[in-house]
């Protein structure tokens, strides 16, 4: 876990050991209430505008989630927390101004239909509702789609106010490597969906060549890809063809011959930063769902890269294929760096991987106490709690 800058968000992913079994009752209970205190108390010092926007720092949500007792280091941090907030609040949202949908597994389908609920009660417009279900899609969608990391989502939680700021916490797993990366999204930080759209990073483990699409390097994949869409679906699959039928190790050029005596030479795949190029591993056989809905795309034609994603049946496969036709036959390569950065805390006491932040530790440490101090759980509980941040 990475502590942040808790006054500036930061951007990033978190990254934590997967964690079976169900949270106990008491402790649940006992994160219920105590999470409601905490609620009403930064509502009533910040506003609703403010909790949400310090759910959107993964290094105050790890904080808020330390002080409720959660194991710091386990993925279940980010489930139980959210349920516990969520039901923290129930039948009292409209008084804090503060609405929490979605949730782990099924319950994160009946996101849209929650916001949709919420919208109608607080008589929001209709564009608004679209807007903040939109907004929660998209980021489903990115980070499942456009980071390739490896890690499947299986939680989402949309939080918003009636004022329209708006946060996700969604986390994704990794049963390889047996860990779980929690993603942070804030409607300040996010006002371009694909372009590094997260607010806050940290993690444990980086994945080597992880395809990221967000990235700023990855701009001009971004165009060349929803440009291969505004063609004629006759010339775009031409260009599959290529990748189904000829690709190589990155030592060797690939030349085609062309049947007239001719060579064509596609991009020279040789470069520092890979032993091997994510192309070769690469399966381009035939597949009738893919060609149906690049079919699709050619003819909707989208007018955006972000049009593009958004499209029904757009994933994963989609994304990869038009971003390897643009790099190996275009020449314009994505970005390959994991966009988590690799950190512990705040730093390490031996410098690991960087000098702790002191500055930040003081301060996400006593914004935690001053919120335990002002609410009305018991003395020796406030005082467990101030020992525990201490530490």
């Amino acid at each position: 876990m990475t502590l942040r800058n808790s006054s500036g968000i930061q951007r990033g992913i978190a990254t934590f050991t997967l964690d079976y079994g169900k949270c106990p009752k008491w402790l649940f209970d006992r994160m219920v209430m105590l999470g409601r205190e905490m609620m009403h108390v930064i509502v009533a010092e910040e506003g609703p505008d403010a909790f949400i926007r310090r759910i959107g720092d993964p290094v105050w949500f790890q904080s808020l989630g330390t002080v409720l007792a959660f194991d710091w280091n386990a993925s279940g941090l980010t489930t139980i927390l959210t349920a516990a907030l969520k039901e923290a609040i129930r039948g009292e949202e409209c008084n804090l101004g503060v609405f929490i949908c979605g949730g782990k597994g099924k319950t994160s389908r009946k996101t849209p239909d929650e916001i949709f609920t919420w919208g109608s009660r607080l008589a929001l417009s209709e564009k608004n509702m679209r807007a903040l279900s939109y907004n929660s899609r998209m980021a489903a969608k990115v980070d499942s789609a456009l980071i390739q990391d490896g890690f499947q989502i299986y939680h989402h939680t949309f939080f918003f106010t009636k004022n329209g700021a708006w946060t996700v916490v969604q986390q994704g797993m990794n049963k390889e490597n047996q860990t779980a990366r929690r993603y942070h999204w804030h409607s300040e930080t996010a006002k371009d969906l694909i372009r590094e759209p997260h607010s806050g990073i940290s993690s444990q483990i980086k994945i080597p060549n992880v395809l990221n699409m967000t990235a700023n390097e990855s701009e001009k994949n971004r165009e060349i890809s929803a440009d291969l869409t505004r063609q004629s679906f006759g010339t775009l699959m031409k260009d599959i063809q290529l990748l189904r039928r000829y690709y190589s190790p990155l030592s060797k050029m690939v030349s085609l011959g062309n049947g007239e005596g001719k060579q064509l030479t596609l991009l020279e795949l040789e470069n520092k930063e890979f032993h091997t190029h994510p192309v070769i591993t690469e399966d381009f056989s035939k597949s009738a769902y893919l060609e149906k809905i690049l079919w699709k795309l050619c003819d909707e034609q989208p007018e955006s890269y972000e049009k593009l994603l958004s499209t029904e049946g757009v994933g994963l496969k989609t994304i990869r294929a038009l971003a390897l036709v643009s790099e190996v036959i275009y020449g314009a390569k994505p970005s390959y760096e994991d966009p988590a950065r690799y950190s512990f805390a705040h730093g390490g006491k031996d410098a690991t991987p960087y000098p702790v932040d002191r500055k930040t530790y003081d301060m996400t440490i006593n914004t935690m106490k001053k919120y335990v101090e002002k609410t009305r759980i018991p003395l020796p509980e406030k005082n467990k709690i101030q020992k525990r941040l201490a530490v």
